[in-house]
């Protein structure tokens, strides 16, 4: 009896002792598991079927479901909630002919303003923007962090929405541009027109290469939250902008129609900032009727190295440590965007944009 208690008591400790090892295997595994879990871009918004993502090196990430790239496309946490980050430097490569590097994604369907039924929303916050740059160049200092283009004709941009922030500066404006779809086939006298949201319009700036404006009194600080509304319906365009603090702003834009198909209809905003650099065009009649145009969503970073003297409005003659993507994201040269929420609305008469990306990657 004696020598069965003991086989007894030997089988139950071998018993609790296996369990405990498979309890400590569990834990240790779950741990482990727990410490490898990626959260992705696509887990916090699940929108990516609609887009392709071009990355900060100029490259086609193309769908980005359950995608990173620790240079220029993570999530991150703030905290309180999950976070896109879209980041880009100065200087490294661009898609298609573009001065500027970005981190965006691009919609994979155009539309036909006449006949488009399309919306896209976005909650962002603005975390970074260049520390360097030429403050009398317009696009110093500015990321955009949503766009219109035309995926046909000259492939302009019927919208840009930008954030910018002078160095020196706590709150910085949020603004946007419709640029012209240019008569003829000479796309050189392009420009754009500039309207305040919240701070500046993109004609402020400063006197010297290192003196600031004004900083804006209802701007938006780095960090602050911000959304945006684009719809666009039977060719007009509608804009719409909140911020917590902030004046709710809209807007409506004619796409189908033009204000500037005449000299004179030129605004005194572009005569001042475009005209004399020999952006003078004016815009065909119907402006972007016939044109497929797709929505773009991310970090555009505007602040370039070349040098203001190629063009006063758009090179900044910033610090790019010649394309080094680690000294640039060190000291401060780059742009970098927190997406929270975003939503797409695609019409039934959308097709493919594929012609697009063949062109331009």
């Amino acid at each position: 009896m004696k020598q069965n208690n003991k086989k007894m008591n030997k089988k139950i400790v071998t018993s609790v002792s296996t369990l405990l090892i498979l309890g400590v295997f569990l834990i240790l595994n779950s741990c482990t598991n727990t410490a490898k879990k990626t959260i992705y871009a696509s887990d916090i918004i699940p929108f990516f079927d609609h887009w392709k993502l071009i990355l900060g090196d100029g490259s086609n990430a193309g769908v980005a479901n359950n995608f990173e790239n620790k240079d220029f496309f993570y999530t991150a946490n703030d905290g309180n909630s999950d976070w896109i980050v879209f980041k880009t430097p100065n200087g490294g490569d661009t898609h298609g002919t573009s001065n500027n590097t970005r981190t965006e994604l691009a919609q994979t369907k155009k539309w036909y303003p006449k006949t488009a039924n399309d919306k896209l929303t976005a909650t962002l916050k603005v975390m970074n923007v260049s520390t360097t740059g030429d403050a009398r160049v317009a696009a110093s200092y500015s990321v955009v962090v949503g766009q219109i283009h035309s995926a046909d004709g000259h492939e302009n941009e019927p919208l840009k929405i930008f954030y910018k922030k002078f160095p020196s500066h706590t709150k910085g404006s949020v603004f946007w541009h419709y640029e012209i779809n240019t008569e003829g086939d000479d796309n050189s006298g392009r420009w754009d027109y500039s309207t305040a949201v919240w701070g500046n319009n993109f004609s402020v700036v400063g006197k010297e290469e290192n003196t600031y404006p004004e900083e804006p009194k209802d701007g938006i600080a780095l960090g602050e939250e911000f959304s945006y509304e684009i719809e666009v319906k039977d060719g007009i365009m509608n804009l719409k902008f909140m911020s917590k603090g902030h004046e709710t702003k809209s807007f409506t834009k004619n796409l189908i129609e033009s204000e500037y198909a005449t000299t004179t209809d030129i605004p005194q905003q572009t005569q001042e900032l475009f005209v004399p650099i020999g952006q003078d065009g004016v815009e065909r009649k119907v402006a972007y009727t016939g044109e497929g145009c797709f929505f773009k969503l991310g970090a555009y970073n505007q602040t370039n190295g070349k040098s203001p003297t190629v063009n006063k409005n758009w090179c900044s003659g910033a610090e790019t440590h010649g394309g080094d993507i680690k000294k640039q994201y060190e000291d401060g040269n780059y742009a970098e965007v927190w997406f929270q929420k975003a939503s797409i609305t695609v019409s039934e008469t959308s097709v493919s944009n594929q012609g697009y990306f063949t062109k331009n990657d």
